[in-house]
């Protein structure tokens, strides 16, 4: 004779087995879906730095002090005046956010290496600078101290025609998906030029390095 007791308690058991894997597939499935959503949206928020073009407008990058440097499309200007040293990159967003640029670094090498720049090596932005997306703006850095070792370095790159290279750290406008970009400005007959080398990820894994 049948235990129905028994069969009722598999074909309960059984339900709800069939009932937790369609919970857990649909579970599963809603993560995968919000995690497409993340991703588009954080494209669609993502700015990307690179070097403006040869036909963009000149930009007049004016500082704090008065000082003002004339910077045309794909180039980049190191000045000194009155014992400062005055630095400008033009710049054209290339990606689909707005930038903003948290701080920079700078050194004088002929060569870049491929390892990331410490995030305490970056000297702080004094001011916000906003890039609009596809549109051109200009990032903009000085060293007012006479005493500050880089300076030197600098001055010395200017006399010698050296290459300098300048490292940016930016992001989107809420202050996420942080990017270092790595820039060369190479010394020519009109002026330096300004050419992009290298990206970094702050906030997410490198792709490169998996």
């Amino acid at each position: 004779m049948a235990d129905w007791v028994t069969i009722s308690s598999l074909a309960t058991a059984g339900g709800t087995l069939v009932l937790a894997v369609a919970t857990f597939s649909s579970v599963k499935s809603a993560n995968r879906s919000a995690r497409v959503a993340e991703l588009s949206l954080m494209a669609g928020l993502r700015p990307v730095l690179i070097t403006s073009r040869d036909e963009d407008p000149v930009e007049q990058v004016r500082f704090g002090d008065g000082q003002v440097l004339t910077v045309h499309g794909h180039g980049a200007a190191i000045e000194v005046a009155n014992d400062r040293l005055y630095m400008a990159i033009a710049l054209r967003n290339g990606g689909s956010g707005l930038s903003v640029i948290h701080g920079w670094r700078a050194e004088v090498a002929e060569r870049s290496d491929s390892i990331r720049p410490g995030l305490d090596e970056f000297r702080r932005q004094s001011r916000d600078l906003f890039i609009p997306a596809g549109d051109t703006g200009f990032w903009q850095g000085a060293i007012r101290d006479r005493d500050d070792p880089m300076q030197e370095q600098l001055r010395a790159a200017i006399e010698g025609g050296a290459r300098v290279i300048v490292d940016l750290m930016y992001g989107d406008y809420e202050g996420g998906q942080r990017t270092i970009a790595r820039f060369g400005l190479n010394a020519g007959s009109e002026g330096r030029r300004a050419e992009i080398i290298r990206y970094w990820n702050v906030d997410r894994p490198d792709p490169r390095e998996r």
